[in-house]
């Protein structure tokens, strides 16, 4: 038997590292693994070192041309600024009965309002977002910030300096958004000077929440994380 390890192909090992990872990772940390690990184990591995990160992005998107042909419900998107492993739309049903993600991960409408304001308007203030609404959002804003979809960005010039709110990474993640950019109907919000009421979100919160249902399930825990905000 020939002692010669026969070591997998860069997109192979990509493919791993993006089964393993819990979150999306860009080509800058998948080349940093590959670094780590030729210094590491040494010998053999240490040809993957040298490897540059467009060679990297060049890899990712041949298993992503690859993958949906090979008939395994797999597929790899562009999420957050980064490249995750996730289940094919069409078979979501199955993927969210086993993981029961129909009740754990939807978001109430009260929770979805708030967070398409907030999501439109960053850096935004409570009072606002409260101004928008029309109602008290403290509740609200709290469930928001325990689920890591919100995070406070920092405070107001304003007498008191009230917090400022803005979405998270796992917000990009949840949606399936590569960035903000992505959000639908931002431009036309950014020619809205001051909106009313949140009669003018109805259609990007159902683009949202359309967009959070085709989102990639993960792992078993993370599908725990969600639970409906009143």
């Amino acid at each position: 038997m020939s002692s010669i390890e026969v070591l997998p192909e860069l997109k192979q090992i990509i493919g791993a590292l993006l089964f393993a990872a819990k979150k999306p990772l860009t080509a800058k940390e998948i080349h940093k693994v590959l670094v780590d690990a030729g210094a590491s184990y040494g010998g053999p591995y240490e040809q993957f070192a040298g490897i540059k990160e467009d060679e990297v992005m060049a890899s990712v998107e041949e298993l992503k041309n690859e993958l949906p042909h090979g008939g395994t419900g797999l597929c790899i998107a562009e999420v957050a600024h980064g490249y995750r492993l996730q289940n094919e739309i069409n078979c979501g049903p199955w993927v969210r009965t086993l993981l029961d993600k129909d009740h754990n991960a939807r978001l109430s409408k009260p929770a979805l309002e708030t967070l398409a304001i907030i999501a439109y308007r960053q850096p935004i203030l409570r009072s606002e977002i409260e101004s928008v609404r029309g109602v008290a959002v403290d509740q609200v804003l709290r469930n928001l910030v325990e689920m890591q979809l919100v995070k406070v960005t920092g405070r107001s010039d304003l007498p008191g300096r009230p917090w400022l709110f803005g979405t998270t990474q796992r917000f990009l993640e949840h949606f399936g958004l590569r960035s903000l950019e992505e959000m639908p109907g931002m431009e036309e919000l950014k020619r809205m000077e001051k909106p009313e009421r949140t009669k003018t979100f109805p259609a990007m919160e159902k683009e949202l929440e359309l967009r959070a249902e085709q989102a990639a399930t993960e792992d078993d825990d993370e599908s725990g994380e969600f639970e409906e905000a009143d």
